[in-house]
């Protein structure tokens, strides 16, 4: 999985995503693990996974029989993996137009040089 900065945690598309992948990857993670792997704050953290649950996308389950009283697990409901599918085509679309015009400065600055030297 790529590090979710990549994702751009200041794109809010970007920080459901994120969180919709590591939470399908690891459903016992907590709000601070998540807050960790995605290099966000707590606040933030919460404020999306929170979002993700009102929408219905996410739900959560207690584990009643475990040792530890805060035994939480997550899952993505079917419309959390229809909306992490969305997510996901529209974040690789809109990277891949980044990349092909990345490439183009690139190409760009590249001639240059080679004209300056």
């Amino acid at each position: 999985m790529p590090a979710p900065a990549a994702f751009g945690a200041q794109d809010p598309d970007a920080a459901r995503l994120a969180v919709l992948r590591l939470l399908e990857a690891d459903p016992s993670l907590t709000q601070r693990g998540l807050s960790e792997a995605l290099g966000l704050s707590l606040g933030k953290t919460h404020y999306v996974l929170h979002a993700l649950l009102d929408k219905g996308l996410v739900k959560i389950g207690n584990f009643r029989r475990s040792k530890r009283k805060a035994a939480y697990a997550y899952a993505l409901t079917p419309a959390g993996l229809r909306e992490k599918l969305r997510l996901t085509r529209s974040f690789l679309s809109r990277k891949e137009t980044e990349y092909k015009q990345l490439q183009e400065v690139i190409a760009e600055l590249r001639a240059d040089l080679e004209r300056q030297e």
